[in-house]
């Protein structure tokens, strides 16, 4: 298969090493300098090469605040038979887009990015498909993500803005409390060092894509909870309470077993 992706990044750099020696690809980066670190495909930077390539199926892997735009700088040279997918943790705007584009389309999130997770080994990884997609969309990439072992699951574009806005806001905002109120320590603790290293490759990420998942409209309910139980949690210290702080640790190892 003739796949383009669009980004030279690191996710656009991962899946083109991934796909490049079972598949005709191409990485189209309109910073030429992204492209000195990708091998073994080809590398555009025009739209009159996407145009010749003839793409079957496109792979947006930009950052996500230009994801959309994207899009329609190279729609007008992409065959009508072409598949278009993005990787976007932010769905924001894309379920519109694709149904106005009058092309296919298959959309996914791997729930993993290259500052935390190993791309040696993402077997305790997951893999988010649309099931709006287009079948033989949902096709290929759960070929795909089983090749790399990930754990798919497939849900609607609201049921993906549910669960991103669970399970990325929450830690995202609890690691940026942390960050508001540290102080460096000389002798950091084992818990606070492993705290630090998260803190340190959150704000590593784009600005924009932090925004974007914070702004998420289902995301405030899931920050209300966090300080529900900050408030909870101030009143059992505050009062050295000792049978409630028993009773919340109880509590909250439930949560996580």
């Amino acid at each position: 298969m003739r796949i383009l992706i669009l980004g030279a990044g690191k996710m656009g750099s991962f899946f083109t090493d991934v796909l490049s020696f079972q598949h005709e690809t191409a990485v189209y980066d309109i910073n030429p300098q992204q492209l000195r670190f990708v091998y073994n495909t080809y590398r555009f930077t025009t739209l009159e090469e996407i145009k010749e390539f003839e793409p079957e199926l496109v792979i947006n892997a930009v950052t996500v605040k230009y994801t959309i735009q994207a899009f329609r700088n190279i729609l007008p040279v992409l065959p009508k038979d072409c598949i278009l997918s993005d990787i976007a943790s932010v769905k924001n705007g894309l379920k519109s887009f694709y149904k106005e584009s009058g092309f296919r389309y298959v959309s996914t999130h791997p729930m993993f990015g290259p500052t935390f997770a190993s791309l040696n080994n993402l077997s305790s990884e997951s893999a988010i498909i649309i099931s709006e997609s287009d079948h033989l969309g949902k096709v290929f990439f759960k070929d795909l993500y089983s090749t790399l072992h990930l754990n798919i699951f497939e849900y609607t574009f609201d049921g993906h803005d549910d669960t991103v806005a669970y399970s990325l806001s929450i830690p995202f905002v609890s690691t940026f409390v942390f960050a508001a109120v540290m102080k460096h320590q000389e002798a950091p603790g084992t818990t606070f060092k492993k705290h630090m290293a998260i803190a340190k490759g959150l704000l590593n990420e784009d600005d924009y894509l932090l925004q974007e998942i914070l702004f998420n409209p289902r995301t405030p309910s899931q920050v209300e909870n966090i300080r529900t139980e900050l408030k909870n949690l101030l009143e059992i210290i505050t009062e050295k309470d000792a049978d409630g702080m028993k009773k919340y640790l109880s509590k909250i190892r439930k949560n996580i077993l």
